[in-house]
């Protein structure tokens, strides 16, 4: 069995993620999907989003892959369930990291940065029961976040002020650890990092997620072999817009290319 790690986003979010699985698996052969004809998920309806996520998932089974990584919390709590009852092979979703911030919080409040779609799933509603009671969770959702990174606008003005107005609630609610609940907001770390200062704790998922990819791969792949070491990369939006952003975000350079017009 090859070794072919299929992984994809609303847009370019999930190369955060990415970079954390090539970590995780140096030799693995990976295939990225951006679906950014459809960015952002956020405030689409749940079929909607389920539809996407079938549909570049067959992509991916159709390019050989062995596993899967769904990159976006959003669609995670869209399709996760679905995927897993439609596909046999081990799909990894994504997961508000609520539990270490819990653990990691000081002051007892937790503020969660992400989508509308993510914050209004059962999927997270059940995550806060799981924690309720703990600590103060403080949810804070962010129109136009998602949109500043697939432009890779990562530090302009108009980027900062968007992150000042969805902080400054959850600071003064006296949140000091901050849930970066979408895939995309891992590289606007070091923007929010210089809004809200220092000793603001910021927690993310790739790093975890990759991890527990390598726990299904070992469990239910134990043939699985090395792959080439290579990247490819697919978009469902405009391919040249991609290459340039791809290329910024993954820190080498990327030749995106269209995906066929049966997954569009």
């Amino acid at each position: 069995m090859s070794g072919v790690i299929g992984v994809f986003d609303s847009g370019v979010g999930g190369l955060s993620v990415l970079h954390h699985i090539r970590l995780q698996f140096p030799n693995a052969r990976l295939i990225y999907v951006a679906d950014s004809a459809h960015v952002p998920y956020g405030g689409k309806p749940t079929h909607y989003i389920e539809r996407r996520a079938h549909t570049l998932t067959r992509f991916l089974i159709s390019q050989g892959t062995d596993a899967i990584v769904i990159a976006c919390n959003t669609a995670t709590a869209a399709a996760v369930a679905s995927l897993r009852e439609h596909f046999s092979i081990p799909i990894v979703g994504m997961e508000p990291a609520v539990k270490p911030a819990v653990t990691a919080t000081r002051s007892g409040v937790v503020g969660v940065l992400a989508t509308i779609g993510t914050l209004e799933s059962a999927r997270f509603a059940a995550l806060l029961d799981r924690y309720a009671g703990e600590v103060e969770i403080v949810t804070q959702s962010c129109p136009g976040l998602v949109e500043q990174v697939e432009q890779g606008d990562l530090d302009s003005l108009r980027t900062r002020k968007l992150i000042e107005r969805y902080t400054s609630p959850l600071l003064a609610r006296g949140a000091d650890t901050l849930i970066l609940g979408c895939t995309h907001y891992s590289f606007l770390t070091p923007l929010i990092r210089d809004v809200v200062g220092e000793h603001t704790a910021l927690v993310d998922t790739g790093a975890a997620v990759a991890r527990q990819l390598l726990r299904r791969i070992e469990a239910e792949l134990p043939d699985r072999t090395a792959g080439d070491a290579t990247a490819r990369f697919f978009t469902s939006g405009n391919a040249a817009l991609a290459t340039r952003i791809m290329s910024s975000l993954w820190d080498d350079s990327v030749v995106a290319q269209q995906l066929p017009q049966t997954y569009l």
